[in-house]
């Protein structure tokens, strides 16, 4: 920093007094009350809710469609749409509600072409899928197979009449009808179809101008591992036409639908450009690409298979509802749809009229141009900035080099006195990071034997800023405020040794004064070593380390800083920090809030084989995570405590709000789960035959109680009274896909419900050895289902393929694993076959080994999981039994309400 307030004094110069500093009674004068102290802190907090509230809780008024017009979108209008698919029921594949789904998609679209523009083309198809494998290396998808047939998807092509060639340049927008087996989808994703209807209707008014054609993509499958839209993009006779993608998801129900994904700078920009209430985040794209959030969007299908660029939406509001039965169509928020409707629809007619749109794509798809990254967020939910990611990083460089320069040439004038309070400040950094964790993280430690849940707050989350906030904040200024005794007892010396002629009041007011100013600027460095690594890493939200850093650090050097002579210190300005934090909480204060939220809604899932996971780890990543983020914001704020007079008082509060807390939480005055935010709470009929081998003659039949949400089932088996469930680690299942380690089960009358010829049968055609290696062919028939997860030992399996009548479906080649097993998942339709073939490629490496392996404790070679979506009397008996606040969560691994489970062991 320059030389002046703010700089060690050397041993060398003798600094001006002040008459302002003359006084034993400055050091009185320099502390700042604690209603100055509690009146910054509340600005802080509402400043950054109200930038919530404007960037992610205001949503436009919803039109009818009189007020939309036949040309506008119309959330009304959409709404019906989703009321419709809503009230069919969970409508997964294979089902009869999705079939009566599809036929209603189909019967409006069918409306929709009858009353499009006359110089508009309108093209309807019912593409029914051929069977396929979908086989993707990265992410979720690491170590599986996926298969599907008998799919169903309606397509919409709008393009203009007089006009050939807009046929051939298609913007593809994509989204799917089907759910998963325990929601009716309202959110998850009924709105993504109403509203793609609403805009079909729109742009079939439209597209007599356009220089390319618009293709609505209503598929099926998604929920099942993206089956639909890679049965599209490998298929259909349109798919070599499509030139952009735009996919329309939910990880949540209603708010604001958020372009979390996007390619490219020009397409980003062109939505930036015509957006009505722009809402974007490459934060949420870094974090989904990060692999935190274990979840995949069509979009990834169109990028890796289609090697198209495009956006992709979702919402992200109440993400506790995602998959359960409160994705319910009372959750939607009116103006939601309105939101993405109109976002859509402008970006739409401006990218379909645009001819450098259409260039920029087809140079794109062609592989003339290389993906073009860009920086983009958007500011209070009206405006939107987009830059290159390459103009970024060469910006944020010279930030970090004219910050590495003014750093450096500050501490090489202030000496040796200066070096030590920069070491000393950057010690405060470390401490202020320590103990801002580490007490969040006891009581998250704590609150499983506190509480009668372990997570007591997902039905509230504002209880995280008195469980989680209040220690967090005061371990980071105890871990702050022991730098800035360190740093003053240092000052103190080097002002008792400079010789000055101040009397040694004034160097006790002097030193608390200049340990401010070192404690304030130690802000800088966190925010200048947050911006290098992301700088380096290539990670887009690193704007928000530079807004952080150059924001605070223009005003002090504006307000606080000068160029004459040295000067002692004076007390910091309030309106320093006020002006400085401006920019940083408008620019990233909602985002904050936002992911906070995310995180504690998804807590009720976290646990991906429940039981797996410790009671406390969602409390540790949930602590953490409000650690950080106190961390990161609050380090410029708590600079200014540490000369008041008041400290006791800020602890005083922060432990009252931390102790109300968590009385409220253990006593149960606020519940921890409601009827509309509820737990994770499976119930599964299984039939096991894997046991049969084993000299069982007999399946061995039971229902089976797991939850993904940590913590035991003790207050679930209050309400289930009579059923006879037995709880415990040793009550462990594989499914597969996925083992519970911790769960109940109940025999009680679960001999019936279900019959022997559903039980599905794997039996070994013939094992031989050609040409010197061994091979293994299985027939696998399902029954009667059409989904079904099987698992293969890769232990001593090099390779496999699978079959269906005379045609391989899954070829040889190289096959990922995890934990040994290679996965694979079927879903299709009533009319999917049930019989294949499974030729397995044996391992020659190491034979005497692997045999003596075999032989010791004959593992499972092939493990079977199939699934009937059939509510057994006992399975409907315990779910009308359990509390309203359970809710069973569905997934593509997840298995239905009726699972059969059958294996071959390695010694066949």
């Amino acid at each position: 920093m320059p030389r002046g307030q703010g700089s060690s004094v050397s041993t060398r110069e003798n600094p001006k007094v002040d008459r302002a500093t003359d006084s034993n009674d400055d050091s009185r004068k320099n502390r700042r009350g604690a209603y100055l102290l509690l009146g910054l802190l509340i600005v802080f907090l509402h400043g950054s809710w109200s930038v919530y509230q404007i960037q992610f809780g205001s949503l436009p008024l919803p039109l009818d469609a009189e007020q939309a017009g036949k040309r506008g979108f119309s959330e009304a209008s959409a709404l019906k749409h989703v009321k419709y698919l809503t009230g069919l029921g969970p409508h997964p594949v294979g089902s009869d509600p999705l079939d009566h789904a599809i036929q209603y998609v189909y019967a409006v679209a069918e409306k929709i072409k009858k009353t499009a523009h006359w110089e508009v083309d309108v093209q309807l198809e019912l593409f029914h899928t051929d069977i396929g494998a979908n086989r993707l290396s990265g992410g979720l998808f690491k170590g599986k197979t996926l298969l599907y047939s008998d799919l169903k998807h309606v397509l919409l092509r709008v393009t203009p009449k007089y006009l050939p060639e807009a046929e051939e340049n298609l913007i593809l927008v994509s989204s799917h009808i089907d759910t998963v087996s325990t929601t009716e989808g309202a959110g998850d994703c009924s709105s993504c179809v109403g509203v793609m209807l609403e805009l079909a209707r729109g742009v079939a008014q439209w597209a007599h101008g356009f220089k390319s054609g618009i293709l609505f993509l209503f598929n099926t499958g998604e929920e099942e591992g993206l089956d639909g839209a890679h049965s599209f993009i490998t298929q259909h006779h349109w798919r070599n036409s499509v030139i952009f993608a735009v996919d329309l998801e939910a990880m949540g129900i209603s708010g604001k639908s958020t372009l979390f994904q996007g390619t490219d700078h020009w397409a980003l920009e062109s939505f930036a450009a015509v957006a009505k209430y722009p809402s974007a985040q490459i934060a949420s794209q870094d974090v989904f690409s990060s692999g935190a959030i274990k979840s995949a969007t069509d979009f990834q299908i169109y990028e890796e298979v289609g090697r198209l660029p495009g956006l992709d939406f979702a919402y992200t509001d109440t993400t506790s509802v995602y998959h359960t039965k409160n994705d319910k169509m009372a959750l939607l928020k009116p103006g939601s749809l309105q939101h993405i409707g109109d976002n859509m629809l402008a970006f739409l007619l401006h990218s379909a009229a645009s001819p450098k749109f259409l260039k920029d794509a087809q140079q794109r798809k062609q592989g003339k141009t290389e993906q073009d990254r860009a920086v983009y967020f958007d500011i209070l939910g009206k405006y939107m900035v987009v830059y290159p990611l390459r103009l970024a990083t060469m910006f944020h460089n010279s930030i970090i080099l004219q910050s590495l320069l003014i750093w450096g040439t500050s501490l090489l004038m202030g000496g040796h006195p200066a070096l030590v309070s920069f070491a000393i400040s950057c010690l405060s950094i470390i401490l202020m990071w320590i103990f801002s964790i580490c007490l969040p993280v006891v009581v998250a430690f704590a609150l499983p034997y506190m509480c009668p849940f372990p997570i007591p707050y997902v039905a509230n989350p504002w209880l995280t800023i008195g469980l989680f906030g209040s220690p967090a904040l005061l371990g980071a200024f105890i871990g702050q405020h022991i730098g800035f005794i360190l740093l003053k007892r240092h000052l103190r010396r080097v002002h008792s040794k400079a010789k000055t002629g101040i009397t040694p009041s004034m160097i006790e007011n002097v030193t608390d004064l200049e340990a401010e100013r070192w404690i304030f600027k130690s802000g800088f460095v966190q925010w200048l070593i947050a911006l290098i690594l992301g700088t380096y890493f290539k990670v887009g939200s690193s704007y928000i380390a530079l807004i952080w850093l150059v924001s605070p650090a223009f005003a002090y050097g504006f307000l606080e800083a000068t160029l004459s002579p040295v000067r002692l210190p004076k007390q910091l300005k309030v309106v320093t920090l006020v002006v400085g934090l401006v920019a940083p909480v408008v620019s990233s204060a909602g985002l904050a809030v936002r992911m906070a939220d995310v995180i504690v809604g998804s807590i009720v899932r976290i646990d991906r084989n429940p039981g797996g996971l410790p009671d406390w780890l969602g409390n540790v990543i949930v602590s953490v995570a409000i650690a950080v983020v106190v961390c990161s914001t609050f380090v410029y704020l708590l600079s200014y405590i540490h000369i008041s007079g008041d400290k006791r008082i800020l602890g005083l509060l922060l432990s009252l709000s931390f102790g109300l807390s968590i009385a409220l939480a253990s006593s149960g005055i606020v519940p921890a789960f409601t009827e509309d935010v509820a737990r994770s709470v499976n119930v599964v009929h299984v039939v096991d035959t894997t046991g049969v081998h084993g000299g069982h003659i007999e399946p061995v039949s039971y229902i089976s109680l797991f939850s993904n949400t940590p913590g035991k089932l003790t207050n679930e088996l209050v309400d289930l009274g009579g059923e006879e469930f037995s709880c415990g680690r040793n009550m462990t299942t594989d499914l597969v896909t996925f083992t519970v380690k911790y769960g109940c089960w109940s025999y009680k009358e679960s001999s019936t419900g279900w019959s022997r010829s559903e039980v599905p049968v794997l039996l070994v055609e013939s094992d031989s050895v050609i040409g010197g290696a061994r091979q293994t062919v299985v027939s696998v028939d399902t029954k009667s289902s059409t989904r079904w997860t099987l698992g293969i030992n890769k232990d001593g399996i090099d390779d496999f393929t699978v079959q269906v009548d005379s045609e391989k479906i899954v070829l040889p080649g190289d096959k990922s694993e995890i934990d040994g097993w290679h996965t694979i998942q079927f879903a299709g339709g009533k009319n999917s076959p049930t019989k294949f073939q499974l030729t397995l490629y044996w391992s020659s490496s190491k034979p005497s080994e692997r045999e003596a392996k075999q032989a010791a404790d004959a593992p499972l070679l092939v493990k079977l999981r199939t699934d009937v979506n059939r509510v057994t009397p006992q399975v409907a008996r315990v779910v009308e039994k359990l509390p309203r606040w359970c809710t069973p969560f569905g997934k593509s691994t997840s298995p239905y309400t009726l699972a059969f489970l059958t294996a071959l062991r390695v010694d066949i």
